[in-house]
């Protein structure tokens, strides 16, 4: 059985995971997202350069993905953690399982994500340096640009996600009862 001091630390873990993910979506990665969207639109409109127009693409299409994703996260964080809080609250076995569940998946998609990043970097690189033409090196600035930028954002986040997890599953452990 959990103690009333157990439940409030989960509680304050929990309340601590979903500000930061919140904050992060609604201070960086929304105000980034629409940041690239107003320079895509202004290398668009005033650059007529293949360096200008390589830059322009991934500026346009990252923008669109920050700015969706920052905003849909910023939104619906609020609820969903009121919807968790409630949950643990009324039965916090059941919701630290299924929470429980939920962030191991996350946490085994960091390696995806940084693969991901890793490979904007090296083609980036490859591009700027490898490659003549200047779109291509235009491109491979942007792909680089983004590639750190995401690895930033999900250095934070896996550095958030991490210790939630670990107090999700101590907080699962510690209300089994031993045979």
């Amino acid at each position: 059985m959990h103690d009333a001091q157990s439940l409030q630390a989960l509680l304050t873990s929990l309340s601590a995971y979903f500000e930061g993910e919140k904050v992060e979506a609604l201070v960086f990665i929304l105000p980034l997202g629409l940041l690239s969207l107003v320079f895509a639109g202004w290398l668009i409109t005033d650059g007529q350069s293949g360096f200008t127009r390589g830059l322009a693409i991934p500026f346009l299409l990252m923008g669109l993905l920050m700015t969706a994703v920052g905003g849909a996260v910023g939104y619906r964080t609020p609820a969903q953690e009121q919807q968790l809080t409630a949950l643990v609250k009324a039965d916090p076995i059941q919701a630290v399982s299924t929470e429980f569940g939920r962030m191991q998946k996350v946490n085994k998609a960091w390696p995806v994500y940084l693969g991901v990043w890793a490979a904007f970097g090296v083609v980036g690189l490859a591009l700027r340096f490898l490659v003549r033409g200047d779109f291509a090196q235009g491109l491979g600035v942007a792909l680089v640009f983004f590639a750190g930028v995401a690895l930033l954002i999900d250095g934070f986040a896996e550095r958030r996600a991490r210790p939630y997890t670990e107090m999700l599953e101590s907080f699962q452990a510690s209300g089994r009862q031993p045979p």
